[in-house]
């Protein structure tokens, strides 16, 4: 007996467009990819270090946070400064 497939809201999202036909193929498929694997390749490429200081406090929650989403804390706070100066992160409250 198969135990029943779980998918995540996204998962969900993704499978409920493509019942729905909403899905269309990408129209020069391997360019496509091509473009978007350099661009990841430049966004991710980590040429430049500096160095901050931060509270105990702050480092601490970063860690934990961190530590949630299994990713170094390094990681994730490049990754947040990554999503502010490209505008992708969104404020709260």
């Amino acid at each position: 007996m198969n135990a029943p497939l779980k998918l995540s809201k996204d998962e969900l999202e993704i499978l409920r467009d493509f019942e729905r036909s909403e899905l269309e193929s990408i129209k020069n498929f391997r360019d496509e990819k091509r473009k978007l694997e350099e661009t990841a390749r430049l966004t991710l490429q980590k040429d430049k270090r500096i160095n901050i200081r931060l509270s105990s406090r702050d480092l601490e929650r970063i860690q934990k946070k961190a530590a949630k989403e299994g990713i170094p804390y390094q990681t994730l706070i490049s990754s947040t400064l990554h999503k502010f100066v490209t505008g992708k992160l969104k404020s709260v409250g």
